[in-house]
């Protein structure tokens, strides 16, 4: 049986329009393939409502708690009464989105009673708008002939207990899926499966972290398994660069699994970076489709990287609101553990490190972190370092300010002489300040840390090198 996994992002479901399109695009899909799988994300905008609503009444503020259930109301019926004729399913769904937000009104007041946000609590709050989601396309796709039903994904991924980053667990979850899913699809249905969250083993819901829904279409493309899966979004795939900053920037119509995975990581939105590595392990096959423009055939994610041309850059893209932080020290030369220890502390924060760079010397240590971060992590490096840094074996640990981090992607930059010098040479042309460099393990990018004031200017530059190799 030929089975595809679709994905619909927020802003292709956030409206009358966009819900119409996806159903079109289910629709279209049935006719091509024998069993389609649909996994949802919220409505746009919507997990940011809530999330906002669960941290103000964790400050004792839930003056705006009323409206905010009044603007999830008003999002979904608009839907509901533009798009379903079936008087029944109208009310179905309705008396579900209630629900929900009544339960999401509770939350947020239990949440002001305890003056305490928890990752568990944030989560369950979260949860609500995929909930929220799955049974109105499920609807929509109902009124369109597709035989159709929500599943909560909660009852069948099975995750740890690391709420709002949860990891899942495949194994305790494939029975689950195939059992809820398999026996449904045998029967001509099209599932719609809420994206981004789980449950643990005792049955409390967890979420994937932001973005998370690309992760769950892939999780249940590996677990099903699928033949495809397709990510429905905004944009025509996988750009060259950010088109705010690059109006010339293009769609790439293919693109490598690694490319895509240091992309994703390295600021391009597009994609959720956790979707790539289990897609990768299966050998199932990847699309970037825009819901918007379903005609366009987007950017196709391949294994085989030899299928790029040699010495081609494949795109541009920039990770703003960065900060350097540097720990410095000729008592650091030689000295075993000094890089374990700096890493064991910012662990300790929960920061994630996008780029790290030493110099041979061992008199300091470079890495990057979000802005926002930096003081945390400053606390914990000074903590963990305050009897080198009064015995003067460390000299400082410092931040300094506003950075951005711009890649160069591309598995030309492996084989071909001279694409370094390239892109340093352009960003030399324009004047542009390297402040740190690091070339990804992957071997397929090329790293570097730049004043966020020459952040656009930066990206324009580089991906000039991307319009010139195409000109020649």
């Amino acid at each position: 049986m030929k089975r595809l996994v679709m994905k619909f992002g927020g802003t292709s479901v956030g409206s009358v329009e966009a819900l119409r399109a996806a159903a079109n695009i289910v629709h279209a899909a049935r006719r091509e393939w024998q069993q389609v799988v649909v996994v949802t994300s919220a409505m746009s905008g919507i997990t940011d409502l809530l999330l906002e609503q669960a941290r103000r009444a964790a400050s004792g503020d839930i003056t705006l708690l009323d409206e905010a259930a009044s603007r999830l109301l008003a999002r979904h019926d608009e839907a509901l009464h533009e798009l379903i004729g079936d008087a029944a399913r109208q009310t179905e769904v309705s008396e579900r989105v209630r629900e929900l937000t009544s339960r999401f009104v509770d939350l947020c007041q239990a949440i002001a009673v305890l003056g305490e946000a928890t990752p568990r609590a944030l989560d369950a709050v979260a949860s609500l708008g995929e909930r929220m989601s799955a049974p109105l396309l499920a609807a929509v796709l109902e009124e369109y002939d597709i035989p159709s039903c929500a599943v909560d994904a909660s009852a069948i991924l099975v995750t740890d207990e690391r709420f709002q980053n949860a990891h899942p667990d495949l194994e305790q979850s494939r029975p689950k899926f195939q059992a809820a899913l398999l026996p449904l699809l045998e029967e001509g249905q099209t599932p719609v499966v809420t994206g981004f969250i789980g449950a643990s083993p005792q049955g409390v819901v967890t979420t994937l972290g932001r973005g998370g829904s690309d992760y769950s279409a892939a999780l249940l493309g590996i677990l099903l398994p699928a033949d495809d899966v397709w990510i429905w979004t905004d944009v025509n795939g996988v750009l060259t660069a950010d088109p705010r900053l690059v109006p010339q920037a293009r769609t790439l119509p293919e693109i490598s699994y690694r490319e895509m995975a240091e992309l994703a990581y390295y600021g391009a939105k597009v994609l959720h970076p956790k979707t790539i590595r289990p897609l990768i392990e299966a050998g199932i096959g990847l699309r970037i489709c825009n819901t918007f423009n379903p005609s366009h055939p987007g950017t196709r994610v391949y294994r085989d990287e030899a299928r790029n041309n040699a010495g081609l850059i494949r795109a541009v893209t920039a990770i703003p609101r960065q900060r350097l932080v540097v720990i410095e020290g000729r008592g650091m030369m030689g000295v075993p553990g000094v890089a374990a220890r700096v890493f064991a502390a910012v662990a300790s924060t929960e920061t994630s490190v996008p780029l790290i760079t030493q110099a041979s010397s061992e008199q300091s240590i470079c890495f990057a972190v979000p802005g926002e971060s930096a003081s945390v992590v400053l606390d914990a490096l000074e903590k963990a370092f305050a009897l080198e840094l009064m015995q003067r074996d460390i000299d400082r640990i410092w931040a300094g300010e506003e950075v951005a981090i711009l890649t160069v992607v591309g598995a030309g930059i492996r084989d071909t002489p001279g694409i370094a010098g390239q892109v340093f040479g352009r960003l030399g042309i324009e004047h542009i300040n390297v402040l740190a460099i690091a070339h990804g393990s992957t071997d397929v990018s090329v790293s570097m840390v730049v004043d966020h004031r020459e952040a656009a200017r930066a990206v324009s530059a580089l991906h000039q090198l991307i319009e010139q190799e195409e000109s020649q």
